[in-house]
């Protein structure tokens, strides 16, 4: 099984992804790590990455799932997954395969802080709003829809408890 976390920069992808890989004992890819240098350099520059730009990442990650299933591996991934033909690719790494998609969820607002306070990252705050605009949300069938104004663990219990029971919806809801 392959879970991949979702949602704009700022949502919590990266540390909910580890921390769920870390409750499930299997491994964690951040698709940061597979964006080129180029793409890093644009998106450091406060521009925007274009479906062109995209393509070799998706590529990238698709080809990095489609490893672990091969090997019957169980493993999380954190990628922004914007749009449903991005979350296509990445299930075309293995057409019926167990690919379940978590979905970060958070007002603009809380997003905009979030960025505001992180640390040394490539990608410049003001991106936020063309994430916003490129987003194609999931809707209940195709994707866990967690609030990211819950705690990691709230959050990390509710994929959980998801898993176990297979079925798609909207088990956290915002505190706002």
């Amino acid at each position: 099984m392959i879970i991949i976390v979702m949602g704009v920069s700022g949502s919590g992808k990266s540390r909910i992804g580890a921390l769920l890989a870390e409750r499930l004992g299997c491994s964690f890819a951040d698709g940061d790590a597979f964006h080129s240098s180029a793409n890093r350099e644009k998106m450091a520059a406060g521009i925007g990455l274009t479906d062109a730009d995209r393509g070799p990442w998706l590529a990238a990650i698709r080809d990095a799932i489609k490893a672990r299933l091969l090997a019957g591996e169980t493993a999380v991934f954190a990628c922004s997954s914007l749009k449903r033909a991005y979350r296509d690719l990445l299930r075309s790494a293995a057409p019926g395969a167990d690919i379940k998609f978590v979905y970060l969820q958070g007002s603009p607002d809380l997003l905009r802080v979030r960025l505001s306070t992180r640390g040394a990252h490539f990608f410049d705050a003001s991106l936020l709003q063309s994430q916003l605009d490129t987003l194609e949300a999931p809707d209940d069938e195709e994707a866990l829809t967690c609030a990211i104004d819950l705690t990691p663990a709230t959050i990390v219990d509710s994929v959980v408890s998801w898993l176990a029971h297979r079925s798609p919806g909207n088990v956290a809801e915002s505190r706002d």
